[in-house]
């Protein structure tokens, strides 16, 4: 596979894009960005199935530094001070053994000289897989599972990061959970994003 077969979304070039507009009115984002356009059965979903089930790590970190050189040239004026992956519960991550958006947020915060760090944000209940349920049923099953392990967010810009957004339940979630600490700015940045 080469780069240039991947269906880029190149949202991060305009405000008004579709992760902006899926997370509109719901939670407060300074900056939202996905990186690729996800079809099923395309050469996304093969990629983030790698990444996901199979253990290529190495997606997320060429994913990463591919991203955060171009967020670092598009979002100046916007300096990240905290790179945050949405949680796995830790049963979860414990079977898979990794967290598949780490290797992504590590690399977006090391190209953005930003720092990263998993253990803010945790999730706390267990729940069953989102990806067949509707944007309601996603949005209850999500209802205060995340928190926050630290109160110190004031003035920080988070950038929150995830792999794919389907209906924005769980980066919404997760913003608000944050913005309950200090108030922080938070930005989104995904790898893929359904259309």
């Amino acid at each position: 596979m080469c780069r240039h077969e991947l269906p880029l979304t190149d949202y991060h070039l305009e405000d008004d894009n579709l992760t902006a507009k899926t997370l509109y009115g719901r939670v407060r984002i300074e900056k939202a960005t996905s990186f690729l356009h996800f079809e099923k059965k395309g050469i996304v979903q093969n990629l983030l199935h790698q990444l996901k089930y199979r253990g290529h790590q190495e997606v997320g970190t060429l994913l990463g530094d591919w991203l955060g050189h171009e967020l670092k040239a598009a979002w100046k004026g916007e300096e990240i001070d905290l790179v945050i992956p949405v949680p796995l519960h830790k049963k979860r991550q414990r079977k898979r053994g990794y967290n598949q958006v780490a290797a992504f947020g590590k690399q977006l915060a090391l190209s953005l000289d930003a720092q990263y760090d998993e253990g803010i944000l945790l999730r706390k209940k267990f729940n069953k897989k989102l990806a067949f349920k509707k944007r309601l049923d996603r949005w209850d099953s999500l209802a205060n599972i995340f928190e926050v392990t630290t109160q110190d967010l004031n003035r920080k810009h988070i950038l929150l990061v995830d792999d794919i957004m389907t209906t924005g339940a769980t980066i919404e979630a997760c913003a608000l959970t944050l913005k309950k600490c200090g108030n922080p700015k938070i930005s989104v940045a995904t790898m893929a994003i359904t259309d």
